[in-house]
């Protein structure tokens, strides 16, 4: 610790003296209490600075990295056909070129896993996007400009709350053969964007009686402007975590419908589809696991990106 010096003029109370350190050191002292005390400088700032020190949050961002180059360009990873088949294959153990071995058909299931993941990423990120669009602008404006917009809204999904996702997709589906992957899209976000639309809804109504909202109209600011530029941006939190804890359901739920024959067609290589394939080897053969192990790793990654997100953007964990 410095010496400290004695304050010339100073008054200390009887019994004792009052000492003060050097300039230098009250400059010092004095910058790293602001360093310290320092506020971050927006919720965003905050969440970043929480994320980037979750090994979770890392470790999840890892695997959907692997993942995404893997459905982007499965070529970098296996350069066998995975439409190829050949009946002498049958069945066989894996050897050089071939780690997983074939399935009953022949096909190499090495090829087929790698190829799966286009399928499957496609449909979660294009089912994730129309999820958010079309449930958080319906959400946003029904709670943003409320009145009769906002009962239409509400009781529409209330309706779409009652019907089972996936009962509710077999059927259509059904009616839509032969599928193709817009039609799952457009299937699994018809049923499920009153989720989004619920949760925008609630940060919208939240957000505009803030502050802040108060002095953008006081400042003569259109409603319009100040859905766009004040409250949009501040309610787009949860909106964020619930669409990518939903991506990894539509994951799965892609994966069910293909389990089922209602999903994907048989041209389109995916996990759900292999998995039906394989289950009545399973006694047999362990080729059921590679698709299974890359659907739960992929589904899993996802879902514990949304709790880190989760976690980062509560003002309760902030505050905490």
């Amino acid at each position: 610790m410095p010496d400290l010096v004695k304050e010339p003029g100073a008054d200390p109370r009887p019994g004792q003296e009052l000492y003060v350190a050097p300039p230098d050191e009250v400059e010092v002292l004095a910058t790293d209490r602001v360093v310290e005390t320092q506020e971050p400088t927006s919720i965003w700032a905050d969440a970043w600075r929480r994320l980037r020190r979750n090994p979770i949050f890392i470790a999840a961002v890892g695997l959907i990295v692997l993942v995404t180059v893997v459905a982007l360009w499965p070529g970098l990873f296996t350069d066998q056909d995975p439409h190829l088949c050949q009946i002498n294959d049958s069945m066989g153990a894996s050897r050089p070129g071939h780690p997983f071995g074939f399935d009953k058909q022949g096909c190499d299931v090495y090829a087929r896993t790698v190829y799966g993941a286009r399928a499957s990423v496609l449909v979660g990120l294009g089912a994730a996007a129309l999820f958010v669009l079309v449930g958080g602008t319906l959400g946003a404006l029904a709670g943003f400009f409320g009145g009769l917009l906002d009962s239409i809204v509400s009781r529409i999904a209330e309706i779409f709350f009652a019907i089972p996702l996936v009962l509710a997709a077999i059927v259509l589906l059904q009616m839509l053969r032969p599928a193709t992957m817009w039609n799952v899209i457009l299937v699994l976000v018809s049923f499920t964007w009153p989720q989004a639309a619920r949760i925008a809804r609630s940060a919208v109504i939240e957000a505009k009686n803030s502050e802040y909202v108060t002095a953008a109209k006081a400042l003569g600011v259109s409603r319009l402007g100040i859905l766009v530029r004040h409250v949009l941006p501040n309610a787009a939190g949860p909106l964020i975590v619930v669409s990518t804890l939903w991506l990894g359901v539509f994951i799965v739920t892609e994966a069910t419908l293909s389990f089922l024959g209602v999903g994907l067609p048989p041209e389109i290589v995916s996990w759900g589809s292999d998995i039906a394939r394989a289950r009545n080897e399973l006694r047999n053969s362990a080729i059921l696991f590679y698709p299974a192990a890359a659907l739960a790793i992929t589904v899993l990654s996802f879902i514990l990106l949304g709790d880190a997100v989760r976690d980062a953007l509560d003002p309760k964990a902030r505050k905490r």
